[in-house]
């Protein structure tokens, strides 16, 4: 279970919320001029998909033999430009003050991001990337409601943070394995590249968590983000019902095809 150290400015952030009166209620209508960046994206459906870009495509189905570092600077683009990712990230480092803390956290979503990208490419195993897109969207509402102290009060308790960001680590890996497997990969020099292409994932990861990082440290230390916490956390869950409302009405529209 997630220790009380690491709840600590959860718990300090709810009680100065419930102290404003925010908890269940609109924040004061200038903290949505800080969410309107996250709306805006979450709209943006091109970018929701994050898919492959066309020179990228064309890389990838006419390359041949090792391409090491091509497919390293393939998967850091992906990941830097993987909102659903990234909007997972934010939600799961939000009140994570301590380094040792976020490493711990961001370590369990790498692992399992990995374990599944590599298994799902290598072996061949195939599911539907509307449906695993879905539950990514799902991990980001999971993870702005747990933010908001939702579960607490609706069940009485709350979820094992580590193993739930372990678990949809899982599933964010099989969701970069669908975008690999709507190519034909060449065998020759396959396991290095994919190799390759996952190293490259976690290098954009680290970029992606230091600028994100850089910025929350700027933020929590102004006497805003008590009150724009409330509010960044309820765009943050819209944003994972966008995702989920998006890849469902995708699946529902190719099952009907």
């Amino acid at each position: 279970m997630t220790r009380a150290a690491d709840l600590r400015p959860q718990q300090d952030w709810l009680v100065q919320v419930n102290n404003r009166r925010h908890l269940f209620g609109l924040a004061p209508s200038k903290n949505w001029t800080l969410a309107a960046a996250l709306l805006l994206l979450c709209l943006t459906v091109d970018a929701l998909a994050h898919g492959v870009a066309e020179d990228d495509k064309t890389f990838i189905e006419q390359s041949t033999g090792m391409q090491l570092i091509p497919y390293i600077y393939l998967g850091a683009k992906h990941m830097v430009t993987g909102y659903d990712h990234l909007l997972f990230l934010f939600g799961v480092i939000f009140f994570l003050y301590r380094l040792r803390d976020v490493g711990a956290y961001v370590t369990l979503f790498a692992v399992g991001h990995s374990v599944t990208l590599l298994y799902g490419v290598l072996s061949g195993t195939h599911v539907n990337p509307y449906v695993v897109d879905a539950i990514i969207g799902l991990s980001v509402v999971y993870k702005a409601f747990d933010n908001l102290g939702g579960f607490k009060r609706l069940l009485g308790f709350e979820p094992n943070t580590k193993l739930a960001v372990l678990i949809f680590g899982f599933f964010h890996g099989f969701g970069l394995a669908t975008k690999l497997q709507d190519f034909e990969l060449s065998q020759d020099g396959l396991v290095p590249n994919i190799l390759a292409f996952n190293v490259g994932v976690e290098l954009g990861q680290i970029l992606a968590l230091g600028a994100i990082l850089i910025a929350m440290g700027f933020w929590r230390r102004t006497d805003a983000f008590a009150r724009q916490a409330f509010t960044a956390n309820v765009i943050l869950m819209t944003a994972g019902f966008v995702l989920i409302g998006y890849q469902m009405a995708g699946y529902v529209t190719t099952s009907g095809t």
